[in-house]
């Protein structure tokens, strides 16, 4: 049984670390995403745009030592809350990696024109979303229900600006028509960084359930009892 629990370990530990490696792929993705767009710099935005292969490869295998490891193991409570937060969180760094992507697409169509105007609050979504993502990552090593809840608190700093950047780019295109093509692509990025922070609140989330047994969606990291 000592046996059985060490390789049980060993496989709990081999996923951790995996997902360490995705977060730190999904960090560099969107960190020059955002970098092309600030920078005006296509050809790293066409690098970042053209796929995403390592990281929906990370996906696939801690999916499946996940999946082994609940076939081949009775895991206790804290094992399965882990395993069960491991592929959630897998799940939300796969598809902040998308939205990296998606900001490089949006990004090409918007330094192809003359530039609108200093991108307002976008850069400083994108700090947030960037932290808030490695804050959550480094919850979930720790075990750290203190710092998810941190991260939990930031996400309306980043609804605010979000609403903002709409706000000030919609004024622009009333103002003036030729402008609406390059408003709408950094209201889009916008909204892609607004998703990401959605997304590294999800993992916060887990953490908390997985180090309390307590389930605190939609409670912004407070009440009801897993």
């Amino acid at each position: 049984m000592k046996l059985e629990r060490h390789h049980f370990e060993e496989g709990l530990g081999a996923i951790k670390q995996r997902l360490l490696g995705m977060g730190g792929h999904v960090e560099v993705r969107l960190t020059e995403a955002v970098q092309a767009l600030m920078e005006r710099r296509p050809e790293l935005a066409e690098r970042v745009a053209r796929g995403d292969d390592e990281i929906n490869r990370l996906q696939v295998e801690i999916d499946d030592r996940c999946l082994k490891l609940l076939a081949l193991q009775q895991p206790m409570a804290s094992d399965l809350r882990f395993i069960t937060a491991a592929m959630k969180i897998n799940a939300d760094l796969e598809r902040i990696g998308d939205q990296a992507v998606n900001i490089a697409q949006n990004a090409l169509k918007v330094i192809a024109q003359p530039p609108l105007r200093p991108l307002i609050d976008i850069p400083r979504m994108a700090e947030l979303a960037l932290h808030m993502t490695r804050d959550a990552l480094d919850a979930f090593v720790r075990r750290d229900a203190e710092l998810a809840r941190k991260v939990l608190q930031r996400d309306d700093e980043v609804d605010n600006l979000k609403d903002h950047v709409f706000r000030v780019l919609l004024t622009h295109m009333m103002a003036d028509p030729g402008t609406i093509e390059r408003a709408l692509g950094l209201i889009l990025i916008s909204r892609n960084l607004e998703r990401i922070a959605d997304h590294a609140t999800n993992i916060a989330e887990d953490v908390i359930f997985l180090v309390e047994a307590r389930d605190v969606r939609h409670r912004n990291g407070t009440e009801a009892e897993g």
